[in-house]
This record gives C-alpha cells, structure tokens and sequence, in this order.
C-alpha cells in the first residue's frame, strides 16, 4: 500500500534546517504527502498484486473488474495515500497493515475502496481504544491474511477450477464465473463466519482452563509429526496430477483424525502433518489410527510418527521450542508404519493411566492382590539411547496400541 520504498518509513523526513519535518512537510509522493506524485516508470512493477490492478486499472479486462466488484462489494475509490487519510491513519501504519495482510505495495494506483478504509479505521480504532497494541494488531492482521490466503487459493484451484468450465462452446471461464461467484459468494461468507466462530468457540475454552497467564503462551502439549515415506523418490516418479491427488489424501485424511480425536491440526507441509493435543492419551491414539488407516490404503506410501511431550510455545497457530524439534527428530528415526515417543510422552501416559510402566509388573502386582489386570490402552517398549542432532542423547520409547482380550486369545 506504499508509494514507494523511501514512503514507507514513518513519513517525517529532515528538513533543510536538520529538525524532522511534520508529516504535510514531506515531498511529494512521500508518505504524507498532500498531493502524491505519479509513480516513477517501473515502480509499480514490483508492488502490483499478482492479478491485482496495475495503475488506475489501466488495460484490465472489463469482466475481471465486474468480478473484482461483485467480491468486494464496492468499486475502486482510493490512493493508499486517500485510503489512509480517509482512514485518519498514517501511511506507516496504514501500509505495515496492508502488507502484514499479504498484499503487494500498489504505488498509487487508484485500486483501494470503502471496505478498505473501513478496515484500516476498524484496526486503528481498537489500536486507539487501548484494546490491542500496535504490533498486536499488525499480528491479527497477518494471522488473518497468511489463512484466508491459503482458502482463497484452494477455493479458486480446487473448487472454482471444475465448476467453471464452459458448459457451451464458445463461453469463456469468466462468463461462467461471475453468475456462480454471484451465488455462492454469500453462502461461503456465511459458513466462513460460522466456523471463525466455532473455532474461536473452542480456542478460547483451551485458553481459559490454562491455570496461570504464562500457560496461556508457553503450554504444555504433546506435539506429534506424521511423515509420509520415501515421498521425494514417489516425486519422482508420479505424475504432477496424481502427486497432488495423493498430498490432498493424505492431508484431508489426517485432518479427519486429528479432528475426530480431540487434536488441533497446526500445519501441513505435503508429505508431513504437524498437529497438537493437550491430553497424551488422544496424541497417542491419533498416531496409531492415522498409521492403521494408511496401511489400510494401497495407495499410500508407509508413515512414520513421532511424538514429544513437554512446554510448547505457540504464536498466530502454530507452534515453537524444543519439543516441536525432538517430535520432528524421533520422526525422522522411526520404523516404517510405527510410533516413537520421547520420555516425557511416555511418562506421561504411564501417569495417566494409559499404558503401563511395566506389564510384567502390572500382571505380579494384581496377581498379588487377587484383583484383575488394570486394562491399558497402550504399550510402550523402551529403545536404545541415541543421539539426536541438536538435542543430544534421547531414549525414545516405541508405541503401540495394547492388544485386547479377544485379541489376545486369537
């Protein structure tokens, strides 16, 4: 939303007598500045969204703006400089706020409307009203826009792509376009607000069951990583179609689990999916179901799963520190279609009751007292020490689900 590099500083620039010049002192086409000065040849180039508009919508397709219209709901109306003032923000801030968003600095294309001025008097406003700090709400904003930039994208790739094909020759794709967006693009803003809403819902319930201010930010998790096999030779080897077909699988899959199982899906890279649980017992179960479902799939290649326990600290979704590495290390050295877990992960399903610390041991002490076996959900079968890169020495424990009795008489 910048001029150009040198206006996106704080706007105030040295006078010729050395002090700082008051934001109306600044020169033309400057942050501040009351008239903005046409860009410079080529310094739009840089700063123009892709598909976005290029200087005063020069040379675009008329259809693309009507479509660019109906989403926003509003026509082309500001300058970032006019969206700013309109706003009755700086241009500093106005444009930390637009990038933070995502978006490319447009020089000073007329391309901005009344939904963006209202947005950056709606963010400035709680800066105002003490409700968030600066850099706060810089964060919402781009915690907000890395999200809905990812659903943007697979909405049109995935969603729009098969629906827009002409169904009669000689349609273009943006005629079929428009009258669907027309119709969709209401029931889509609404079950989106939904589901911000839901998941805030439950976000705010983890936050407040934290027993301190600092558990609020550094909390206690079990982290696990789940890593597809040989996926960089299966890259090789596929077609780009049936690649991605097998990276949607497989993240929808795991999505489904982590979901069903009470975890939190933090992320997924392709080939690995990184997801988090306050309780052992659900990360546990999580890993053994997403690796006996993909060993049910002949499509799939194996996987692999590792898991920590411990303090984990967590910023705009995701998630930080040393036991996000050791997840990430004992996935890397596990078996094919098996579960490692690191000592704290162990203990701490042994404490909860989940798995036993020793079967033998279970089996001689309710012998002894003439009771049943405590009936486990889990075993654990420690491994030999190794060294892990960055961490030192670590004694993973291997996971697996505890046999039933009918199982066990099989």
């Amino acid at each position: 939303m910048t001029v150009d590099d040198s206006g996106s500083g704080t706007g105030a620039h040295p006078a010729p007598d050395g002090e700082p010049a008051r934001d109306d002192e600044a020169g033309p086409g400057e942050a501040g500045s009351e008239e903005p000065a046409p860009d410079r040849p080529g310094s739009g180039e840089a700063g123009t969204p892709e598909g976005g508009p290029d200087e005063a919508g020069a040379e675009e397709d008329p259809l693309a703006l009507r479509l660019e219209g109906l989403i926003l709901g509003a026509e082309r109306r500001y300058t970032p400089f006019q969206a700013a003032r309109s706003a009755g923000v700086s241009m500093e801030l106005a444009s930390r706020f637009w990038r933070a968003m995502g978006f490319a600095d447009i020089g000073q294309a007329k391309a901005l409307t009344e939904a963006d001025v209202l947005a950056l008097r709606r963010l400035a406003g709680l800066v105002e009203a003490g409700l968030l700090s600066e850099a706060m709400a810089v964060q919402v904003a781009r915690s907000t826009g890395q999200t809905t930039a990812r659903l943007a994208e697979w909405q049109i790739d995935s969603f729009l792509e098969d629906l827009t094909e002409p169904p009669e020759p000689g349609m273009t794709r943006t005629e079929v376009t428009y009258p669907l967006v027309e119709l969709l693009l209401p029931e889509l803003e609404e079950f989106l607000v939904y589901v911000w809403r839901r998941q805030l819902a439950a976000a705010t319930g983890r936050v407040i069951q934290a027993t301190d201010d600092e558990e609020m930010v550094d909390r206690r998790l079990a982290v696990g990583f789940a890593d597809l096999v040989g996926f960089t030779r299966l890259t090789r080897r596929m077609e780009e179609e049936e690649l991605g077909e097998l990276v949607e699988a497989f993240e929808t899959t795991a999505a489904d689990l982590v979901a069903a199982n009470g975890g939190r899906l933090i992320k997924t890279l392709g080939d690995e999916v990184l997801y988090a649980a306050d309780d052992a017992g659900v990360a546990a179960e999580t890993a053994l179901r997403l690796i006996e479902t993909m060993a049910n799939d002949e499509t799939m290649p194996e996987l692999r799963v590792g898991i920590a326990f411990g303090t984990v600290t967590t910023r705009m979704g995701d998630v930080f520190g040393t036991t996000v590495n050791l997840a990430s290390r004992l996935t890397s050295i596990a078996p094919k279609d098996a579960v490692l877990v690191d000592q704290a992960f162990a203990e701490e399903l042994i404490r909860s009751g989940e798995a036993p610390a020793s079967e033998a041991e279970a089996a001689a002490t309710a012998e002894k007292e003439g009771e049943e076996p405590p009936v486990y959900r889990f075993a654990l079968q420690p491994m030999w020490q190794r060294p892990v890169r960055g961490l030192g020495v670590v004694e993973p424990w291997l996971l697996t689900r505890r046999p039933t009795e009918a199982q066990d008489t099989v």
